[in-house]
């Protein structure tokens, strides 16, 4: 007896150990009745148990972004101690990736003592293409005082990693962003199993934003496709001011969730309030009737349509009547301008 009770811990140990790499927060399952949990010194607040093959966390587990939809779909928002990654998918896309992690850190920092700092970590080639944040935007739009940002450029990727992993284990920090561009060869399983496991032990989230990267293997519970959607015009008391620029407005993709349930939602975020508003389906036309480009003055299209492609027999050799005269040939030969 004492043989098959020791075999059965040490099975819901491996089961344990799996869950965790596969990326899902820190988990025991269900034990016998009245058998003592794997790991006595997990506190309540991180267990998750898993029934059915089926996680089910505490609700403090996860971060609730407002957008009903969005939160549904994974299952309750995006896990605080995890390794999440939000994708651009063009360089063009950066300030809609970072300006969607502000938004992120802006809900953190709602919840956290406000004091609390958060590292964005990028290499120099990533702060060359796309920039720093603007000090000033970040108290107008965020809430987050531009002394709570650091930054760690880092010369290298590999440097970029190593700073990124010893910031994960602290619990001094809110948040780490690590920012990457394109999809480099030791961003791989190790590497991302590792930042998972160090923000799992912290209780902190660690963001992996990529620039014009492409969707590959990682140990991150949650992927999420970032691009720029219109902005409503700005409502005022008297209705939408036409011409106008509204709140932000993001297009999230579910890529990799823990449900495994594909969506593509249309988020506002709200300064004021610091949350997220779904836009539901068809309120963007309505709040944008004017056409993207404007009609043409002269006439009612702006180009006839192509005609047929003629392929011509290639030609050998030019004809007598194609060479250049004596006179045209001379102009040919005189000496070019030097510089």
């Amino acid at each position: 007896m004492a043989t098959s009770a020791v075999a059965r811990e040490t099975v819901f140990a491996l089961r344990r150990q799996i869950a965790k790499i596969e990326g899902t927060l820190p988990e025991r399952l269900e034990a016998p009745a009245g058998a003592a949990p794997v790991d006595a010194d997990v506190t309540p607040r991180d267990l998750t148990i898993v029934r059915r093959g089926l996680a089910v966390a505490p609700p403090d587990a996860f971060l609730r972004t407002g957008a009903e939809g969005l939160d549904t779909a994974l299952s309750g928002g995006l896990p605080k101690a995890a390794l999440s990654e939000i994708h651009g998918a063009a360089t063009r896309d950066a300030g809609v990736v970072a300006g969607f992690a502000l938004s992120l850190v802006s809900l953190i920092l709602k919840q956290e003592p406000p004091r609390l700092p958060v590292l964005w970590i990028g290499t120099a080639e990533v702060f060359r293409e796309a920039g720093f944040p603007y000090a000033r935007g970040l108290h107008g739009l965020f809430g987050i005082e531009p002394e709570q940002l650091l930054f760690s450029e880092a010369p290298r990727l590999l440097d970029g990693l190593w700073v990124a992993e010893e910031a994960a284990r602290m619990t001094a920090l809110a948040a780490v962003i690590l920012e990457i561009r394109g999809s480099p060869q030791r961003l791989d399983l190790t590497a991302t199993r590792r930042l998972h496991a160090r923000a799992q032990s912290a209780g902190r989230p660690v963001f992996l934003l990529r620039q014009a990267g492409e969707a590959e293997p990682t140990a991150a519970s949650v992927r999420l496709v970032l691009s720029a959607a219109p902005s409503a015009p700005r409502q005022t008391l008297a209705g939408p001011l036409a011409g106008s620029i509204g709140r932000p407005a993001f297009t999230v993709s579910i890529g990799k969730s823990r449900t495994a349930l594909p969506g593509q939602f249309t988020l506002e975020w709200n300064p004021d309030e610091r949350n997220f508003e779904e836009r539901r389906a068809g309120e963007e036309r309505a709040a944008n009737p004017v056409p993207v480009v404007s009609a043409p003055r002269r006439g009612k299209d702006p180009a006839a349509a192509s005609g047929a492609v003629l392929a011509f027999a290639a030609v050998g050799s030019p004809a007598p009547g194609d060479q250049p005269s004596p006179s045209e040939r001379a102009a040919h030969r005189r000496p070019r301008r030097a510089g």
